[in-house]
């Protein structure tokens, strides 16, 4: 295996669930020791989540690749020292607790930095570690919410729905590792220190909101739900097909618009000078919606999506579980991954992403039982054995 680009550092994972785990993910997959520490007893939460094979979540084994578990009860002074032993010799701590639970344990960045000013923190918080909404308790749907993305999400005039996934939590892990990868440049290439990363679920919801503030601030817009449409830029939409599916048609190009008009036989709306921009396409959108849905209608989606290809017109089926599973193309990019489970059960699940040509991801090992590393870690940490048994004895550690 070629050497991979983050061998080399250590990270602290004490966060749970979704948003900072899924921080230390990204940085497990390219590299980095991730020592996972979880509390003695029923661990992480997410071993719980969703669908369990012999008590173990399946998303737990996709979320905890490549992660060592260290069971430390943070509830206890001795656990909340062994975290300072292993912050001392970390390049990066992650946590996602609600802001004051680490300054209560005694790991706050003032304490964990003047033990090891070479320490990356990384907080991740519904609301961020300062402003007026700092002490609430914050999960990812709220910060959907309030970043605007639940208004959106939905039919014209019907409730907001969630998107399907943890998108908050998933973004501001993303967010969380960019910004650990960027505290790394600074330390190591420019002769920097370690600082903290202040990372807010609905901040990095709102980092991905395009000109929907911009929008409001210069017209006064309020931008509405809609659906499968793309407001303002059009033609894009889902369209109901002869066999009951749909398809999802993107001709907002110039070029395809003009390719995808020929291709269902208008070439009539092809010559429109008034459609030869988008924002004249924008101001018919309907129009172009009927013509497309017409012609779609009187075609099976395998069809359609045919002749969508041919004329170099973007296009696609939406995809179950199932679907991509299927998916050969998955497969050919190394996107799908068989990981073997501590229980004998193989899982499939996301391969790695990004793909780099030098120094690619890979998944080195499989999701870790509960304390399953406490001993291998605390002992490379310089805990003797008997130092150890009297920490277990006294359900500290576990």
């Amino acid at each position: 295996m070629p050497r991979q680009i983050l061998e080399g550092i250590r990270v602290l994972e004490l966060g749970q669930l979704i948003a900072g785990p899924f921080a230390a993910k990204t940085l497990a997959d390219f590299g980095a020791q991730v020592i996972k520490i979880e509390p003695p007893g029923q661990g992480d939460p997410l071993r719980k989540w969703r669908m369990l094979h012999e008590g173990t979540s399946v998303w737990w084994e996709a979320q905890s690749r490549n992660k060592q578990s260290v069971c430390v009860d943070l509830r206890q002074p001795e656990g909340q020292e062994l975290v300072r032993m292993l912050a001392t010799q970390a390049d990066v701590l992650i946590e996602n607790f609600r802001p004051g639970s680490m300054e209560k344990w005694g790991l706050s960045w003032e304490t964990l930095h003047a033990l090891n000013p070479r320490l990356i923190m990384l907080r991740v918080s519904g609301y961020g570690q300062t402003g007026l909404r700092r002490d609430e308790p914050g999960f990812a749907a709220i910060g959907e919410a309030m970043a605007g993305l639940r208004y959106l999400t939905g039919e014209p005039g019907r409730p907001p729905v969630r998107a399907g996934l943890s998108l908050g939590d998933t973004l501001a892990g993303l967010h969380g590792a960019m910004g650990v990868l960027l505290a790394l440049y600074e330390r190591d290439a420019r002769g920097g220190q370690g600082q903290m990363i202040d990372t807010a679920l609905y901040e990095s919801v709102f980092n991905l909101s395009e000109s929907l503030l911009p929008e409001y601030s210069v017209f006064g817009a309020v931008r509405e739900p809609a659906g499968g449409a793309l407001p303002g830029i059009a033609p894009s939409n889902v369209y109901p097909c002869g066999d009951g599916q749909y398809v999802l048609i993107s001709g907002n190009g110039d070029g395809i618009f003009n390719r995808l008009m020929h291709r269902i036989g208008r070439g009539d709306l092809a010559a429109d000078p008034e459609l030869a921009r988008n924002d004249g396409r924008a101001r018919r959108a309907a129009e172009l919606d009927e013509a497309i849905g017409a012609w779609t209608g009187r075609l099976d989606s395998g069809a359609v999506l045919d002749a969508m290809h041919e004329a170099g017109v973007p296009a696609g089926r939406i995809y179950t579980a199932r679907d991509i599973a299927e998916d050969p193309h998955y497969r050919s990019r190394d996107m799908i991954e068989t990981v073997t489970a501590a229980s004998g059960l193989e899982v499939e699940m996301p391969g790695i992403v990004p793909k780099l040509s030098g120094q690619p991801g890979a998944i080195r090992h499989r999701a870790p039982t509960l304390g399953e590393h406490t001993d291998a870690v605390l002992e490379q940490a310089g805990l003797e054995a008997d130092a150890r048994q009297a920490l277990r004895a006294r359900g500290v550690i576990a």
